[in-house]
This record gives structure tokens, sequence and C-alpha cells, in this order.
């Protein structure tokens, strides 16, 4: 960076831009003394040469002011235009292709698709290339993702490629959240379920997440929805050190008993008022131990996550229409949206957003769930749809849906 007097600036800066000298991802800079910093290639230094009369001295700015021009550039340009000039003459098609256009961010460190950089070119680069990643887009810290190992814990395969230690913060919706992303997933899709869970009325209960993972249902119910106490089960030790640190960071850890372990063998019984079963593909295991923790005298809300295949048939008017002629009782849900419950055996519940495959599913579940509580108490119970909530496609024509099941013993 060249700096000189406020009065010299500007004709030095057009003259180093004639000179194809100017470093344009920056703009002019006041530093002390009254004078102004003009930004200057660093590979262009040797050439410059500039009139004995205009003072000037080498400066070095850690933190330079991008132009006007640099901040309207979205990320993915910025990062093109550094590599671009990281290469110089060896930039092609080929490995522009290879660059990212989409990545995670958590603080200051950016995760990327394991896609990206791949090319034998890149390779050579070594650290180079993952400093200027990570300058090009505001980061200290460079990851790459690759796909989840089949170990029944989701585990990440993840890679640092700068930086020191992969632990990390994220908020979402005034939660923090901290983990490490060499060990951790972090799924962001399920962020329309996080919002809903958080809304939800449960001042004064008691819950139990049986698939706690780093706390992405524990954190709002307890911080957002009230809940007064929950137990938080996991059985990955990576996870259930990021959920403590997670639950102290919000201030909310004397309100969760976590039990690390396998939830299949949790011990709690008669004392749920609420269960949440956030598993895809199927939390099906975990349903007998669902129905075990409900409170046996007043039943409560189980919401069970399950990723259900459905044809690609749009809604029609027709479905809207019928719900209208049979006057079905309405409950707002989070969003604003009508939704219908219907106790299992009566009424059908088909909403204008539900396909005929989620409430089959939806209606079989209830059956099955009301079969279970009534072996395990030895009494009739019943189970209502309350919502349907479809949280992400998670494959071509399969999406991963969360069913509301409100669950309760048949009073004699």
């Amino acid at each position: 960076l060249w700096g000189g007097r406020a009065e010299r600036a500007w004709p030095c800066r057009q003259r180093l831009e004639q000179e194809r000298l100017l470093d344009g991802r920056y703009g002019l800079q006041r530093v002390p003394g009254g004078r102004v910093a003009v930004p200057v290639l660093p590979e262009k230094l040797s050439q410059l040469c500039l009139p004995p009369e205009v003072p000037c001295e080498l400066l070095g700015i850690q933190d330079p002011v991008p132009s006007r021009a640099a901040r309207r550039r979205s990320p993915a340009q910025r990062l093109r235009e550094e590599l671009r000039r990281l290469l110089g003459p060896g930039w092609c098609g080929e490995l522009e292709r290879d660059v990212p256009h989409a990545w995670q961010r958590h603080g200051d460190l950016v995760l990327l698709s394991e896609d990206s950089f791949r090319a034998e070119p890149w390779e050579r680069l070594g650290s180079a290339l993952w400093e200027t990643v990570a300058k090009a887009l505001g980061a200290r810290r460079v990851a790459r993702q690759g796909r989840v190992m089949p170990d029944g814990m989701r585990s990440p395969r993840v890679t640092l490629l700068l930086g020191q230690h992969g632990w990390v913060e994220h908020v979402d919706n005034g939660i923090r959240y901290t983990f490490d992303v060499t060990k951790c997933m972090f799924s962001p899709g399920n962020i329309t379920e996080k919002l809903r869970v958080a809304s939800l009325p449960c001042s004064g209960e008691v819950l139990v997440d049986l698939y706690a993972g780093i706390g992405y249902f524990t954190l709002p119910f307890l911080v957002h929805a009230g809940a007064a106490f929950v137990h938080a089960c996991e059985w990955n030790s990576h996870a259930v050190e990021a959920l403590h640190r997670s639950l102290v960071l919000n201030g909310v850890r004397d309100r969760c008993h976590i039990h690390s372990g396998d939830s299949r063998q949790l011990q709690l019984q008669d004392m749920a008022d609420r269960v949440n079963l956030g598993l895809i593909p199927s939390s099906e295991e975990g349903w007998p131990v669902a129905c075990r923790v409900l409170k046996k005298d007043t039943g409560g809300v189980l919401h069970i996550h399950h990723n259900v295949e459905s044809r690609p048939v749009p809604a029609t008017p027709q479905s809207a229409a019928l719900l209208a002629e049979r006057g079905s009782p309405e409950v707002a849900s989070p969003r604003g949206e009508a939704q219908h419950p219907a106790q299992h055996g009566g009424e059908e519940t088909l909403g204008t957003r539900l396909r005929p495959e989620w409430q089959s599913w939806a209606e079989g579940t209830a059956t099955r769930i009301q079969g279970l509580l009534a072996e395990l108490h030895g009494r009739p119970w019943r189970s209502s749809v309350l919502h349907i909530e479809p949280v992400k496609s998670y494959a071509p024509h399969v999406h991963h849906l969360v069913l509301d099941l409100e669950c309760r013993p048949v009073l004699p």
C-alpha cells in the first residue's frame, strides 16, 4: 500500500490505475498523520516510479478497506478473482468448474463441499490455495467435507485444510451451538423444524429427546419453548461433549440431564409430557422407549421423524374443498397454516400440502403407537394426528417428515 498526503492521493491512484499497478480490490484508506493509503498490487511494487516531488512511503495494512466494486461482488466472484490472480496463466475453464459456488460457514470457518478443488493442479498449490480461499471468503479456517460414515452415528469425514482445530460456534435463532466440525454433523436443512419446535407451548413440561446429537432440538425446547426440563439421550461421545458445551453457553445446563449411551437402554419411565424422536431415515427403534417414558396417567405428545417416499403428484384444489365441506376443527400451526387434527380411526387428515403417502404413513404410525401403548399399560389408548410437518426433501421423491402425535389413555 502506497502512503501519501490526502491531496496527492487521487492523482496517485489515477496514475497507478493507468499503469495497471492499482489493486482494485481495495479503496483509498486514511492512516495516521493525515495521510491516505493507495493500494498497490504487491507483485508490481518493483515497477513503481512516481515523481520525486510526491512524498510517499511503503505501508503494510493488515485489514485494508474493500473498494466499492469489491463490495458489490458476491463471495463466489471474489473467490474466483483471487484464484485467477493466484494461478495466473495456469487458470483455465476446467479448474474453474472445480471451484465451489456455495459452502457452509460456521463462525470463522468455511466448510467446502467434497467435490471442491479436486483437480491435481490445486493440490500443487498447497497452503497457498487454502490461504487464498480463506482471504476471499473472509474466513480464518478452511475445511472440506466428505461422505458421512455409515457408522450409525452419522460421523462426518471432514478434513481441516487451514487452521489448528475444528471447534466452531454457530448461531441459529438466537441459540449458540458449538461443535467440532471434524467430529460432528450440523444440518442447516433442519432450520424450519428448529424454528417450529422453538414456538411450541412447552412451559412447565418435562421432555425426552431420544436422539439429541449436539442439541438441534434440545436447545430450542429449553431456550425458546420454555420446557421445564429435558432428558437428552446421545451415544456419540463427541456430540455429548458438544451438547454439554452448548448447554453452558446458553445458560440452560441446570435444566438438562444428558444420558450418554444407547437410548434403547434408557431406564426412565412414566415421566415425560413430550418426546422428540429426531432420527432419520427412521426413528422406529425408539418407539417402545418413547411409549414407556410418556406419563402413563396423562400421556403426551410424540414428535416422530421419518423419511417417507411419495409419488410426484401435485395437490389438487378438490382436496381443500373436501376438507371445507367436512368442517374439520382447525388448529393454527406456528406458521399460520390451517392444520386439521383427527383422532386415529376417525376422519382423514388431509391438508392442501399433504400428500396421500404422508397421510398413510401418519395413520399407520398412529395405529402402531396406539397398539404399543395399550400393550404396555394393559388398557386402551387413543392417538390423534395433530400435525404433519414436511422438513425438507431428502432425496428425489423422499421427504423428511415430522408427525406430531398426541397420545392419551382412555379414561374408564
